[in-house]
């Protein structure tokens, strides 16, 4: 009878995978010897593996420029990386050693931007994409960037009157786009997103504001959906809706050269994960380019946002089971040393999946479980609505800790979990990890920040001034 951990992973997925991999028991993530992690710097951790930053923008860059060679596209591609995902410094420099562009989302983006130009992270061929909603220091950031000579910061204009604005504020003319209001998927509480100018209103709108002003110039259209890039009727037909503007408007405004199609790629959340990469950006390309032939207009050049897809799959988090109460006859609670809630905040909040497997002892026996964090609040867990299937882990034993991971948890879950701020129940934020690889190939381990103390916390209270 198959009673073993590695027995249930081994007869439930195909094991073991591109990423992981057993050694004596344990588990090995991307040649990372995830024990050897916690024997030296103890658990909660948190750690970020920063060469698969670099693999996700690769991999990418090679799908597209491969469709665009197959179908004999005439326009570039361009991939952007959405800041709002990680805004960290060592997350910046990784993404940006492989020639890409920025997409911001507000005002300390700019900042963030400027920085990395003066240590020649960025140069003035970077495109800087200006997304949301734009006021008064968002504004004048852009405004800044624009009047010292960036000429490829864009602005995306999201309502009716953020030209007027930004006119005013630069001294230089400069380029922007138009974001689509997308229809929002059908099980939505509502029908169009609050982002962006409707599909109807947007060439009276370029009519209006855009064609007659000398002081810019309409470069791009901006595409995006909420349910990310998708083999459904839904996304298909979202994308032809935004192809007949895109073509409308560009019959009328010959500098309309670019298609921002947003992001949406998705990342891996289950060892059964199975999505066709290269035949979506395959027929993301087709669509685009059958669409402008028979218009008889030149296709666009196109540019993506990947944040997620960017940063995700590189993060994860490590916690000991602490203790286990049996609160009925049907259910055991395995008690994490820390809070889902504060660490990983999207599983409280959208009971978003991650990877979660032992790191020890997979060759014990298994049982099924509930995950509880360390809060007071009783929606500090994780549990089989979360884990898509009921949570099995090797059996609770008082003498023998077990481990357990979470991973491709890299995308927003230190920014919405308030990263070095106040947490639920002053629960502290976990050490943080970064994992590099030397000239050799070697795995490099540096220690980014210490557990919070408490000294921290009454600081931020009030109670140490």
């Amino acid at each position: 009878m198959n009673i073993k951990y590695l027995d249930l992973i081994d007869q439930t997925y195909y094991f073991p995978q591109e990423e992981f991999d057993l050694k004596e028991n344990n588990l090995f993530f991307h040649g990372i010897d995830l024990m050897e992690l916690i024997q030296t710097y103890g658990t909660p951790l948190k750690f970020t593996y920063l060469p698969k930053i670099s693999e996700n923008i690769q991999r990418a860059k090679s799908w597209f420029n491969k469709a665009i060679e197959n179908h004999q596209y005439k326009g570039t591609y361009n991939y952007c990386y959405c800041t709002k995902s990680s805004h960290f410094q060592h997350i910046l420099n990784e993404a940006l050693k492989n020639d890409i562009h920025i997409e911001t989302s507000s005002a300390f983006d700019i900042d963030i931007v400027e920085k990395l130009q003066k240590t020649g992270r960025i140069n003035k061929n970077t495109y800087i994409l200006c997304n949301g909603f734009k006021r008064n220091q968002y504004v004048n950031n852009i405004a800044r960037l624009i009047n010292n000579g960036h000429e490829n910061c864009i602005p995306i204009i999201d309502n009716y009157e953020e030209i007027d604005l930004l006119c005013k504020a630069t001294t230089k003319e400069f380029k922007i786009g138009i974001r689509i209001a997308s229809e929002e998927e059908p099980k939505f509480e509502f029908y169009t997103s609050r982002l962006g100018i409707g599909y109807k209103n947007i060439v009276p709108f370029y009519e209006d504001q855009i064609k007659n002003n000398e002081q810019i110039e309409l470069k791009m259209l901006h595409f995006f959906i909420n349910t990310g890039i998708k083999d459904n009727a839904y996304y298909w037909n979202e994308l032809l809706k935004c192809l007949k503007v895109y073509i409308k408007l560009k019959r009328i405004c010959p500098s309309l050269d670019s298609l921002n199609i947003g992001g949406g790629f998705p990342i891996k959340n289950s060892l059964q994960f199975d999505y066709d990469y290269q035949y979506m950006a395959d027929e993301i390309i087709n669509q685009i380019n059958i669409a402008c032939q028979e218009a008889k207009v030149p296709v666009p050049h196109i540019f993506t946002e990947f944040g997620s897809f960017t940063v995700g799959e590189s993060g994860g988090a490590v916690y000991e089971v602490l203790y286990q109460k049996q609160q009925n006859d049907r259910e055991k609670w395995n008690m994490i040393d820390s809070s889902f809630i504060t660490t990983l905040p999207d599983t409280w909040a959208i009971n978003k999946r991650f990877i979660m497997l032992a790191i020890n002892r997979w060759n014990d026996e298994y049982e099924r479980v509930l995950l509880g964090g360390l809060t007071c609040d009783s929606d500090d867990y994780y549990n089989s609505e979360q884990n898509l299937n009921a949570i099995y882990l090797p059996k609770y034993k008082k003498d023998k800790p077990l481990y357990i991971g979470f991973f491709n948890t890299g995308a927003y879950q230190e920014s919405i979990g308030g990263f070095g701020g106040l947490q639920h129940c002053l629960i502290p934020s976990p050490k943080h990890i970064l994992i590099d690889k030397d000239k050799e190939g070697k795995l490099t381990t540096t220690l980014f920040r210490e557990q919070q103390n408490t000294n921290e916390f009454l600081k931020i209270l009030g109670y140490d001034k």
